[in-house]
């Protein structure tokens, strides 16, 4: 190996600090990011778990973990894969040790008015929830990740930990389960 000089030093000294610029968050960098991740993250939790309160703890958890992990990204999209695989670890810790949530208070329950398509809507909708509240955790993240969210098999997998092949065997059989679930509630 060669001697470098000073001045190759401070140059190669100041590339490095450049590359570790790039990917670093300040306040309105991840500010930005909420705003990207957010909705879907909640929706995906809100999915996951079951609990609207409880996706709320979580997302605040999952981001909270996800600053204080203090990791060099890749891109946007290794973030974005880094806060699912979060979420999804804080799900399933919640899952094997659920919190105990209280009750609404009936008084301050809004009321509903009566409307034919609202309620269709509505019992298909518990349809779905019956039928997901039936597949395995795993199964349910799976079918949430890549019809609710939109994301790819690419995606799905790096959040998981798992081969792009796998995804694709994991989600046929997902989806053949979930249509057997709402098969027999018809």
């Amino acid at each position: 190996m060669r001697d470098l000089t000073v001045s190759e030093l401070e140059t190669l000294a100041a590339q490095g600090k450049a590359d570790e610029i790039a990917f670093e968050m300040d306040e309105d960098a991840f500010r930005a990011f909420y705003d990207r991740t957010a909705r879907g993250l909640w929706g995906y939790l809100s999915r996951l778990t079951g609990s609207r309160e409880l996706a709320d703890d979580l997302l605040q958890e999952t981001y909270y973990r996800f600053l204080r992990a203090d990791r060099r990204y890749e891109s946007d999209a290794h973030r974005r894969n880094s806060l699912f695989r979060i979420a999804t670890n804080l799900a399933i810790d919640a899952r094997r040790r659920p919190l105990v949530v209280g009750l609404p208070d009936p008084a301050l329950t809004p009321t509903l008015q009566v409307d034919a398509d609202l309620a269709d809507r509505a019992v298909d909708a518990a349809d779905v929830g019956r039928a997901l509240g039936k597949l395995k955790p795993r199964e349910r993240a799976l079918l949430w990740l890549a019809y609710a969210h939109g994301a790819s098999h690419r995606e799905i997998a790096d959040v998981f930990g798992l081969k792009v092949g796998s995804v694709k065997l994991l989600l046929f059989r997902a989806r053949k389960k979930m249509a057997g679930f709402l098969r027999g509630l018809s």
